[in-house]
């Protein structure tokens, strides 16, 4: 199955949240890699800081698509078209992308944002909600690269019971309807279980639709 999804089966993890497990073949997940490596070289990592306090986050980001995601003391959290260091444009969304995105959520208008998030050993995401759309209704696909991670799950509010799921290079999460704006987060990254990232770490990939369909 060159380059192909090894299956299209899918876990209901809660209403609204789905987990397609190896959703990625090895080759694919090396293309992606490599097209990633690409990306980053013209739109490098960057550490966003939080918006009242101005504390780094402990992962390093960039984006890719006509939209990027950023955060700063100065701005806040906000979608911008271009590199807050470099001032160029996000470079575009890669096909693969766009492919699984199709496929996973039937959705027939494309992202317009693709977050790259990259995780080393130490780094970790708290409980948060994506809630910087005007397209309240669209989807989100998370899609994990690289060295294994524990994700968790939570509710539409931050004190709901959570569980947690471990995440394999390859899996994609899709979150929609009803769990589009549960809370969710990266509990800690299982280093050295993958060599797909030529420096290890994990990369996570979430796209996202930005303005009203």
């Amino acid at each position: 199955m060159t380059g192909a999804n090894k299956q299209r089966k899918s876990v209901i993890i809660k209403e609204g949240v789905s987990y397609f497990p190896e959703a990625l073949t090895p080759l694919t997940q090396r293309q992606l890699s490599d097209k990633l490596d690409k990306i980053l070289t013209r739109a490098p990592l960057f550490k966003p800081t939080m918006p009242r306090t101005g504390k780094p986050f402990s992962v390093a980001m960039s984006n890719c698509g006509p939209l990027g995601w950023l955060s700063d003391k100065i701005g806040g959290y906000r979608y911008e078209p271009n590199h807050p260091n470099t001032s160029e444009p996000w470079p575009p969304i890669p096909d693969i992308l766009i492919k699984q995105w199709t496929q996973l959520t039937g959705c027939s208008f494309p992202p317009q944002a693709c977050l790259i998030n990259y995780y080393n050993k130490s780094a970790r995401m708290g409980l948060h909600r994506d809630d910087d759309e005007n397209e309240p209704d669209a989807p989100i696909l998370s899609i994990s690269l690289g060295d294994s991670a524990w994700f968790r799950i939570g509710g539409l509010k931050r004190k709901d019971p959570t569980s947690r799921i471990l995440l394999k290079s390859g899996d994609i999460i899709s979150m929609s309807g009803p769990a589009r704006f549960i809370y969710h987060g990266i509990d800690r990254i299982l280093p050295d279980t993958s060599s797909v990232i030529k420096n290890g770490g994990r990369i996570n990939l979430t796209l996202r639709r930005v303005n009203p369909i």
